[in-house]
């Protein structure tokens, strides 16, 4: 099948990037899915949405050359999987690493405030 703008093929995620993903086509074509267009949400890392050699759909949304766009969100846009972005365990998971750097960083901030003040907890005095 001859890939063309605006048709829908499947393709293996090939590798990932800060800015996209580099998608593997049937036809042994590599386009790129770029970040904004992975799904509607705002994405801050694309790892959170896709994996290594993980098989999607794309939609080929531009032809330049040798330079292929594809989307997932306009693939997506009924029934997305990726509008529930984070799983119950991601979720708990995050908020776990996000107490405990919280709590790393009170314990911080009091000692930095405790050596200011000789220890006591005191007023400073000066």
């Amino acid at each position: 099948m001859a890939i063309e703008v605006g048709s829908i093929v499947e393709g293996r995620v090939t590798g990932i990037t800060n800015f996209g993903a580099f998608v593997e086509l049937a036809d042994g074509k590599t386009g790129l899915v770029h970040i904004s267009e992975v799904a509607d949400a705002y994405v801050k890392d694309i790892n959170d949405y896709l994996k290594q050699n993980e098989k999607v759909q794309v939609k080929v949304i531009n032809i330049n050359g040798n330079k292929i766009g594809l989307s997932i969100k306009q693939v997506n846009n009924n029934g997305n999987r990726f509008n529930r972005r984070v799983s119950r365990q991601d979720f708990e998971e995050r908020l776990s690493k996000f107490l405990k750097d919280s709590e790393q960083r009170q314990q911080d901030l009091k000692r930095s405030l405790d050596s200011k003040r000789g220890g006591r907890g005191g007023p400073a005095r000066f």
